[in-house]
């Protein structure tokens, strides 16, 4: 790492003289702050383990806001940066996030622990792309246990409006899922694999009511249907009379396959779960996922790294900040 930073430092002061190209990035990689901050990666499983010890709901926070922020703006943190009169309206605001997305205390504690070891060097991004990652360890028991490469620097810009064009609402068809992945660089694996992590966390009844108790289109098995009911006001709407119920009620604080046979059962909380049965192909991963021992976990920790690289920033691009909800000002 030592030789790669003195490799472009050198390029960049050369860059005038000789005609060097100083890249402006490089790759992640695993172990990144073996030399700078030995600790980093033990400091946030610390402070994770310790929160899913104390409500498992913490760990599931933290693999929706990592999905949430990768998909805006690539995995940069910008979903943590709070408004400003500069920047009144970042993307914590947006409807997706807000007021479902919570966990922004859980990264401000990491983020804290991360600093007292080594102030100015841990971005906020890598820590919460290694805090997904060790809630998935956590959850899955040690079953979706996998290393995460780090070298992601955060971004400046948040703005409410890009959430509402690359996260689809819960009501979205399989095409219109498969589409938002694919713009991403994720394909159809990816998106039934990822889409497993709705085994674990909580949903706002607004999310699902309308169209999964109230239409006749609706496939949900007639007493999930009755039990949601009963959970559920029929009026649930957001940030109004909304109650919440966990998204697996079988094995609610468990990181596990159980996803896939609620799917299978026609027991899952949203259109966009239900529409994984809508294709030859997805209904053959779902099946695979429900019934093979070991095959989805093995799957999400490959699709878990991918997602976390989507357009990241590294190199000299971006910043470390050192407030996870404000942009450095120098």
């Amino acid at each position: 790492m030592a030789a790669k930073v003195a490799v472009l430092v050198a390029c960049a002061l050369l860059l005038l003289a000789v005609g060097c190209q100083a890249s402006p990035y490089w790759p992640l990689e695993v172990g990144f702050y073996h030399d700078k901050c030995p600790q980093a990666e033990a400091v946030v499983k610390g402070v994770v383990a310790n929160a899913i010890a104390q409500n498992p709901g913490n760990g599931a926070a933290l693999i929706r806001m990592l999905f949430h922020d990768c998909f805006v703006e690539g995995c940069d943190a910008s979903i943590l940066l709070d408004a400003t009169p500069f920047s009144p309206t970042p993307e914590k605001t947006s409807p997706p996030n807000d007021p479902t997305l919570r966990g922004f205390e859980l990264i401000d504690a990491i983020k804290d622990a991360v600093e007292a070891a080594c102030p100015g060097v841990v971005s906020c991004a890598d820590i919460l792309a290694f805090a997904a990652r060790d809630a998935s360890c956590v959850l899955s028991g040690g079953k979706a246990d996998f290393t995460m490469p780090g070298g992601r620097r955060d971004g400046t810009y948040s703005n409410a409006s890009e959430p509402l064009k690359f996260l689809v609402p819960p009501t979205s068809t399989l095409a219109e899922l498969v589409d938002s992945f694919v713009v991403k660089g994720l394909n159809t694996e990816d998106l039934v694999i990822l889409s497993g992590a709705h085994t674990v966390g909580r949903s706002h009844c607004s999310s699902f009511v309308p169209d999964r108790l109230l239409s006749p289109a609706s496939d949900i098995g007639s007493g999930f249907a009755a039990f949601l009911r009963g959970q559920c006001p029929a009026d649930a709407t957001a940030g109004g009379n909304d109650a919440v119920v966990m998204q697996d009620v079988v094995t609610p604080d468990a990181l596990d396959r159980q996803y896939y046979k609620n799917v299978l059962s026609h027991t899952v909380l949203f259109s966009s779960d239900a529409a994984l049965l809508t294709s030859e192909e997805t209904v053959r991963m779902v099946m695979d996922n429900a019934n093979i021992p070991g095959w989805w976990e093995d799957r999400f920790k490959t699709s878990m790294v991918k997602m976390a690289s989507i357009e990241v920033k590294t190199g000299f691009q971006g910043q470390i900040r050192k407030n996870c909800r404000a942009i450095n000002y120098y």
